[in-house]
């Protein structure tokens, strides 16, 4: 059983959208395209990289684009019109336009993006919202927290 209808569950939850869309996508992994082959790399504690073989492409031929935590390279060579009419004997170097996706975790933004030698290389980086890092909460001791209580209550019965 490969597959698991989630509908129920979306009518009884609010704000969870992202994750039953994610769930939905685990089963729909497409395993038929293997072109261009890259790597993914931890350079930080919080920063990634990808690189992507992009052998015979320009910065012109190449298009990045982040949309809804997703991030989407694609690459299409153009004619070129100034190469030499010459007649190509084996062509193993690929020229096919591709579309590569990659799934963004939450707060994983796209620095930049460097081509060189052949390797596309985008830079990302997780940055957590100060509000949503762990903090440390104090803790007071013994007395000291009645006393503030009891001067409070003091202060409104005078008042009072």
């Amino acid at each position: 059983m490969r597959t698991f209808d989630f509908s129920p569950l979306h009518r009884s939850t609010v704000g969870f959208d992202r994750l039953f869309s994610l769930l939905d996508q685990v089963g729909n992994v497409d395993t038929g395209t293997t072109y261009p082959p890259y790597n993914i790399e931890r350079t930080g504690e919080n920063a990634y990289r990808i690189t992507v073989a992009v052998a015979g492409f320009t910065d012109q031929d190449l298009d990045l684009e982040v949309k809804e935590n997703t991030l989407s390279i694609r690459g299409e060579r153009r004619p070129d019109v100034s190469a030499k009419g010459g007649e190509v004997l084996y062509q193993g170097i690929a020229a096919r336009a591709f579309e590569r996706r990659f799934q963004l975790a939450d707060h994983v933004e796209v620095r930049g993006a460097s081509l060189a030698n052949g390797l596309l290389h985008v830079d990302l980086v997780r940055e957590i919202p100060e509000a949503m890092k762990p903090r440390s909460i104090p803790i007071t001791v013994g007395a000291s927290a009645p006393r503030a209580i009891e001067a409070k209550t003091a202060a409104a019965k005078a008042a009072a």
